[in-house]
């Protein structure tokens, strides 16, 4: 790029605002900024786009795999399947698994104590009847 002259302008310069406005204007380039995340985005939609028509053309062409070959298929399908949704899982990190540990601890201990106490208080009353 050329240096280019920037010339600054006064009320009080009247001539010189004559003079500038004669000289050719500068226009700035557009600049786009790519994002690589909505570039990545339109990838994927893309790759699924193509899985889509692919399963659509394989669905109208009305051909079914071999009657053993099935279970196979759909076991296939099946553990597929699966591992997309365990790949959409957010897992949480250690802090929050070790507060999620002793929450289930507590309240395995609180609802041990409920039962042992209720399991005394009927055997209390069962022995009070029978006697």
């Amino acid at each position: 790029m050329a240096k280019e002259k920037i010339t600054r302008i006064k009320a009080s310069d009247s001539k010189k605002v004559e003079e500038i406005s004669t000289e050719p204007t500068i226009t700035r380039k557009k600049v786009v900024v790519k994002d690589k995340k909505t570039e990545k985005n339109a990838k994927k939609a893309k790759k699924l786009e193509k899985k889509a028509q692919k399963a659509e053309e394989k669905a109208k062409s009305g051909k079914k795999p071999f009657i053993l070959i099935r279970p196979f298929c759909a076991i296939g399908r099946y553990l597929r399947d699966s591992w997309r949704e365990i790949r959409q899982v957010r897992w949480p990190n250690r802090k929050l698994t070790w507060k999620m540990v002793v929450a289930v601890v507590i309240y395995a201990a609180l609802f041990l104590i409920l039962i042992t106490l209720l399991d005394l208080l009927f055997d209390f009353i069962f022995k009070l009847i029978l006697s």
